[in-house]
């Protein structure tokens, strides 16, 4: 009897070490990846890129400026701020923004309230008048007219035809169809990281009437104007 049992006892041993095994080649597979017919719908190496989007780092695009500024600085009603950038991507600002929900001013407006715009998340395009014929002109507004957080307006001596502006990034160009415009709305329009108040409203601020907005003023600020960095 004894033999019988020692020989049932080792195949016993056998299968369950066999089990053990196969059990362990699975999970070795799980650990690795997914199950072979996930695998075989994962690309290979050097072959087609997934067709997922990718993130767009705006740093990245050819020609972009990029500049730190220290958010929700205000200056008092109607006080200018002496920017140093023209058109101004950042800084203090006005504590009225304007209107940017999808807003496409005729007029030039003042900057004090366009970069509180921008504090919300907003990608303004401006355009020296001068420099592009309204073909041009249409064609850039088609990018914003009705799209929430884009605004667009007139900027007399810009030195150049077009510039976006969005918080600390500016982007100038010479062409409207220069694919490096939807390259900059789509990286940074409500941008989580960049934005300092992301979700901000782009509705009009009751006390800016985007029918007739308040003016540029090309001028210099005087001896009473607020710093850029507040």
């Amino acid at each position: 009897m004894r033999p019988r049992l020692a020989a049932l006892t080792a195949a016993i041993l056998i299968a369950a070490v066999g089990c053990t095994s196969e059990e362990a080649g699975k999970a070795v597979g799980a650990d690795q990846g997914q199950s072979p017919s996930q695998q075989a719908n994962e690309p290979s190496m050097g072959g087609e890129p997934s067709s997922a989007p990718q993130a767009v780092d705006p740093k990245q695009i050819a020609g972009i400026r990029h500049k730190e500024f220290r958010g929700a600085v205000h200056a008092a009603p109607g006080q200018r701020v002496a920017y140093e950038e023209s058109p101004p991507f950042g800084g203090a600002h006005d504590q009225v923004w304007a209107g940017c929900n999808g807003a496409v001013y005729t007029k030039a407006v003042r900057n004090e309230h366009m970069v509180h715009s921008l504090e919300h998340g907003a990608v303004w395009i401006a355009y020296n008048p001068d420099m592009l014929e309204q073909q041009a002109i249409d064609q850039l507004a088609a990018r914003v007219t009705n799209r929430p957080y884009t605004v667009m307006s007139p900027y007399p001596g810009l030195d150049q035809p077009i510039s976006l502006q969005s918080w600390g990034f500016q982007l100038k160009v010479s062409d409207p169809q220069d694919p490096r415009i939807d390259q900059f709305i789509t990286a940074l329009r409500q941008n989580q990281a960049t934005t300092p108040e992301p979700g901000a409203p782009c509705d009009p601020h009751p006390e800016f009437d985007q029918d007739d907005p308040p003016p540029f003023e090309a001028s210099p600020p005087g001896k009473d104007a607020m710093p850029e960095s507040g």
